[in-house]
This record gives C-alpha cells, sequence and structure tokens, in this order.
C-alpha cells in the first residue's frame, strides 16, 4: 500500500522557530487548491494504482482549508485512487482553528485523524513562539473534537524553550496526559537558519537552551509519558498501544509516497522528487503542465544511509536481514557504538540504548556510507 501527502503551504502567522515552507497570505489559496488538484491529476500513475493506506495534509496549516476546498480535494482523490476502506486520513490543524462548526464539518469528511499543534499550555510560551492560539482555545477543541466523535487524536508539544523550566514542561507534559489522547509527538524546539528564531540568535538577542537542559527535559517526557501507558515507538513520538501514526510510520519504513504541493516529497524506493518551495512558481509550472520539481536517483548507498537514518529512530531498529549489502560495513561501524553503550542488539536488530537516544543523529552518521 501507499500514500499520499498533501502540503498546505498557509498559516495565519509565522511561529518563531519554524522553517516550513509556507505564507502568511491566503490571496492565492484558491489557485493553490486547483493547483494540487492538477498535480494530483498530473502524477496520479506515480504510486503504480496501489491502494492508499494513508492521506496526510500538513503543511503549513490546513485546517485553514475551507469545507469547499477539502472537498474539492477529497472528490479528486477518490476519483483517481481506490482508497482502503480503514486507511489513516490525517489533518493537521491549529487549536485556534478548530471551533464546534470546523470539527463538525471535517466529521463529516474523510478525515478520520487529527494531529493537533498545542505545542505549550503556557500563554508566556505560546506568545514568545508566536502561536496564534491560547491554551483556553488548546483544551476546548481537544475536548470538542472528543465530543463530536473524534477518537484518533494527536496531539504536539515543544520541549527545549529556554524561557521556560523543568516544572512548566512537566506540567505541559501533565496536562497532555490528562487529555487522554491516543498519540503524542514531543519535539525539542531547534534553531534553524533564516527563522526570526534563528536570526535573533545569530544577533544575540536570544540564546540557544543548554543541551543539558534539553536532555533533562527529553528524558522526563520519556518517563512521565511511559508511566502514563504510552511508548516511544520513534524518537520523538509516543502512542498507546494501537494509536501509533500509520501514514509516519510508513515513512521510516520506507513505504512509497507520492506528496503534492509547493516543498513536497515524494518517493517510489527507486527515486524521490522535490517540488519546488515557492507558490507562485509551483502553480504556474503546475498549470502550464511543466512541473518545477527535482529528481533524484537513489543508488544502494543512499538507500542504505536513509535506511539508517529513520530506522535507527525507531522500535523497529536496524536489521541485518534489510543491510545484507552492506552488512560487514555496518557490523564493523557499529561495534564502536555498542562499546560506547548508544546501541544495543536484539536477535540481530540494532536500537538505541536510552543514552543513545539523545545521540540518534550522530550515531546515525557513524555507520553512514561514503
Amino acid at each position: 500500500m501507499s500514500g499520499i501527502y498533501f502540503h498546505i503551504p498557509f498559516c495565519k502567522q509565522a511561529c518563531h522557530y519554524c522553517n516550513f515552507h509556507f505564507s502568511t497570505t491566503m490571496k492565492r489559496k484558491d489557485d493553490m487548491v486547483d493547483a494540487i488538484v492538477q498535480e494530483l491529476r498530473m502524477r496520479a500513475d506515480y504510486l503504480d494504482g496501489s491502494e492508499l493506506e494513508t492521506i496526510y495534509f500538513g503543511g503549513g496549516t490546513p485546517s485553514v482549508l475551507s469545507e469547499r476546498e477539502l472537498d474539492q480535494i477529497f472528490n479528486e482523490i477518490y476519483k483517481l485512487f481506490s482508497v482502503n476502506v480503514k486507511a489513516e486520513i490525517t489533518l493537521e490543524a491549529n487549536p485556534d482553528d478548530l471551533s464546534k462548526l470546523k470539527l463538525s464539518q471535517l466529521k463529516q469528511s474523510p478525515v478520520n485523524r487529527l494531529s493537533i499543534g498545542v505545542q505549550s499550555f503556557h500563554e508566556a510560551e505560546l506568545q514568545w513562539m508566536n502561536r496564534a492560539h491560547n491554551a483556553e482555545e488548546s483544551l476546548a477543541c481537544i475536548e470538542d473534537a472528543k465530543s463530536i466523535g473524534f477518537t484518533n487524536i494527536s496531539m504536539d508539544l515543544i520541549f527545549g524553550i529556554p524561557l521556560s523550566s523543568h516544572k512548566l514542561w512537566k506540567e505541559n507534559v501533565r496536562r497532555t496526559i490528562a487529555l487522554d489522547v491516543g498519540h503524542i509527538s514531543s519535539y525539542a524546539l531547534t534553531v534553524e537558519p533564516g527563522t526570526a528564531l534563528g536570526r535573533w540568535v545569530e544577533k544575540g538577542k536570544e540564546v540557544e537552551a543548554p543541551d543539558e537542559y534539553v536532555m533533562e527535559q527529553f528524558d522526563m517526557g520519556i518517563q512521565m509519558l511511559g508511566e502514563a501507558g504510552y511508548f516511544q515507538y520513534e524518537i520523538s513520538n509516543f502512542a498507546k498501544p494501537g494509536w501509533e501514526a500509520v501514514h509516519n510510520s510508513n515513512y521510516w519504513k520506507s513505504k512509497p509516497y507520492l506528496g503534492i504541493g509547493p516543498s513536497a516529497h515524494s518517493f517510489n524506493v527507486g527515486s524521490r522528487s522535490m517540488n519546488i518551495a515557492h507558490n507562485a512558481k509551483y502553480i504556474s509550472g503546475i498549470t502550464s503542465g511543466t512541473p518545477d520539481l527535482e529528481t533524484e536517483i537513489i543508488d544502494a548507498t543512499t538507500r542504505y544511509n536513509e535506511y539508517v537514518m529513520t530506522r535507527l529512530r525507531t522500535i523497529w531498529g536496524i536489521d541485518l536481514v534489510d543491510i545484507e549489502e552492506f552488512r560487514d560495513y555496518f557490523l564493523e561501524k557499529v561495534a564502536v557504538l555498542l562499546r560506547r553503550n548508544w546501541v544495543e542488539e536484539k536477535g540481530g536488530v540494532y536500537i538505541l540504548t536510552s543514552e543513545g537516544k539523545h545521540f540518534a543523529d550522530a550515531a546515525a552518521m557513524e555507520l553512514f556510507a561514503e
């Protein structure tokens, strides 16, 4: 089975830390939706007729799409593809968009999973991040979503915020656990070049949180969520049994997917394509019949490196059966990580230890092939 990812490149306002592709002007939203539908038609054969297991609306902020715009996209999906009756269909949303009316409209649509960008329940943190919502809206939208009938709900949190504290982070985790959703994503705040936060740090107006502070909050989250019945199936993702994100898990398992919209990536095992990250140029390319995208052929070494990078972050780990061509090379490199206690081996599968989870990217890089 395969999946489709839609990148909806619009936000009401720019979060200070975000480096995803988006625009804060909605002037060409209609044109963008038309182009997305047109690209879907143009690239419908990319997945070779395989049934869709997942559909994911990310961004940006997909919850800014109107009921009519979502219907327009879904109508085209169901015309062009066979969608599994149990397909996971996710829409990322900001709490301020999820009014009772909006939630009711979404419940009538094919969307069956909400990924809600809460980030924090503390007003000072939300304002520092320049989020468009407040804590009250977060609590209300989750309760409303449940009352309307959504059972598959994920919440995003951010830790490692410099102005915060361990006490506030623990409170965020406790309040999240109390809401009893099936899935929680917990991300460390990162300072990215080109963002407002990145420029402030560069100019000395803000400082990055110390690594030790960030690691301590990471460990606190793992412990508290584990005690509450959530298992960490990927570095940043926690779920109650049976509520893992199928779409994201398929990325980590290297299943094929089609990416639609500006900046979206597509993958079909042998190659990857990347749409241009520019709204006007994306629309122009699609409407003229010449999509502005780059294609990369994935050779054996690249495939191995990507497998290592993604699988090492998960509970599925690196299985020697999957890397036969690089087996000897891997065993030589991983011996160093075993001695360092970053990795452990269980039945031919290599996974990160608790200590190794602090250094997931560094560990993967040490295993890469040139």
